[in-house]
Parts: C-alpha cells; sequence; structure tokens
C-alpha cells in the first residue's frame, strides 16, 4: 500500500473540484503550484495533495517567487520563510488526536533539534505557534507556508486515513508537515510518481527558475523527508541532503 505524507497518500488522483475558478487556478499555477486536482478546502485551497494555500496566500501573491533545490529530485522553499533567528517555535497538539502522537511529535521535533538549527522546536501542552489538531478530507495531513516570518500555524492531522502506522512513520508524516510550515515544498515536485507512483505529475513551476544548494548532489534523492509520498510503515528520518538543505536555511 502506498500512502503519501500528508498528500493523499495513495498513488491514485484526486479528481480536480470543477468549482474551483478558472482565475483561481490561474494564480495557484502563477505562485508556482499545480493547477492539477486541486480542492476546495475550509482554509482555501488544497493543492499538491497536502498544501493549504489561502485566500491571503492569492491575494499577496508576488512576481519575485523563487525556488531553492538540490539535486534533480530536489529541496523546494517558498519564498516564505521563519524569521527572527534563533527562534524557538512552540508546537502543541490536540487531545482530540490519539495519545500516542505526542510520542511521535517529540521524535519529529527532535529529528529537528537533533540539527543545532538556529530554528529550534518545543513540545508544549497547549497553545503552540504550531498546533497539529484533527482533521479530516482524503489526505493524511494538511498544512501551509510561512507568512509575516512566523510559521505556517496548524498541521491537520487525518488519524482514521493514517490507521495502525508506527511511530516512526507518523513521526515522519509530523516532521515532513512542519517542513512545510517552515518553507519546504516536496522533493519530488517537479515529478510525483517518483515516490507516489502513477502518472508522472509535474506540481508546476514559476517563471523564476530554481537555486542550486552548492555542493550537494545532481541525482534522484529516494529517502528526503519531503518526498510526497511515503510507504506504509516507512521511516524518513532526514538524509545528507535534507540536512544540507535545513543548514542552509537555518543555521
Amino acid at each position: 500500500m502506498i500512502i503519501a505524507v500528508a498528500c493523499k497518500k495513495t498513488a491514485q488522483s484526486v479528481k480536480e473540484d470543477t468549482t474551483v475558478p478558472q482565475n483561481v487556478l490561474d494564480k495557484i499555477y502563477a505562485l508556482g503550484f499545480s493547477k492539477q486536482n486541486v480542492q476546495v478546502h475550509e482554509d482555501g485551497y488544497l493543492v499538491e495533495g497536502d498544501i493549504i494555500i489561502t485566500e491571503n496566500d492569492l491575494a499577496a501573491m508576488s512576481n519575485n517567487i523563487q525556488l531553492l533545490r538540490v539535486g534533480t529530485e530536489e529541496q523546494y522553499r517558498t519564498t516564505n520563510l521563519v524569521s527572527g533567528l534563533p527562534r524557538t517555535i512552540t508546537v502543541s497538539m490536540s487531545s482530540r488526536l490519539p495519545a500516542s502522537y505526542s510520542a511521535a511529535l517529540d521524535e519529529a521535533l527532535g529529528r529537528y533539534n537533533a540539527l543545532a538549527l538556529r530554528l529550534s522546536f518545543s513540545h508544549v501542552s497547549s497553545g503552540g505557534q504550531i498546533s497539529l489538531v484533527r482533521g479530516n478530507g482524503s489526505y493524511l495531513a494538511s498544512s501551509g507556508f510561512p507568512s509575516g516570518g512566523n510559521p505556517y500555524g496548524q498541521v491537520k492531522v487525518n488519524s482514521n486515513a493514517i490507521g495502525s502506522q508506527p511511530q516512526s512513520t507518523v513521526a515522519s508524516i509530523l516532521a515532513h508537515e512542519i517542513g512545510h510550515c517552515i518553507g519546504f515544498r516536496h522533493t519530488d515536485y517537479m515529478n510525483r510518481a517518483y515516490s507516489c507512483g502513477g502518472q508522472p505529475v509535474n506540481e508546476g513551476a514559476s517563471t523564476v527558475g530554481a537555486i542550486n544548494i552548492p555542493g550537494t548532489p545532481t541525482g534522484p534523492d529516494p529517502n528526503s523527508w519531503m518526498l510526497s509520498c511515503i510507504g506504509s510503515g516507512q521511516n524518513r528520518p532526514f538524509n545528507a541532503n535534507d540536512k544540507t538543505a535545513l543548514n542552509y536555511l537555518y543555521k
């Protein structure tokens, strides 16, 4: 079985919501995101399986879109990052989520903190700057990108869809969504079939190109924590390229 980290974690495609106006799809594409399989979401629009684009994001779109990449299957970031470094981001979890997710969250945050970045994370009981809440839909989890120098404030976790997965898999899913919250896009941005299977799907590209991180490999990156999809029971701690990308942005 194939599940995708926060995307619809299967190899099947979600039919594009025909109620999304064409002008909205055009704006989403201009921002550098795919306009395929866009779904109406309670917080705006769900793109690329697990990323929330709000109406405010569309209204504030810039013509100066740049993407950061590593290699052919590469790490990307948005133009929005967390600022005010060094900084500790607090993360809380709703009591409506399984109690076992608390340990998975600790593991996910520990992966970041082990890198000694200028951006660190702290698990708090309530009122976190990033809050994990219960979600429902065609995704395992969903989140968005930073705004105003702050991380995206909410990760919706669909525990019913995740099912009975090992702690390391849940930790990988949560670390992936936190990656979006601090500005990372999918590693297999140019071809979701790389991790999801099925037909190749290009998530869309902006008109400005990309910035390569010096010293990183140019071949495929099969184990990145930011790949679109993850196999059932799979663990995805940060690999060498992931650490390079995180250090580049937040060291």
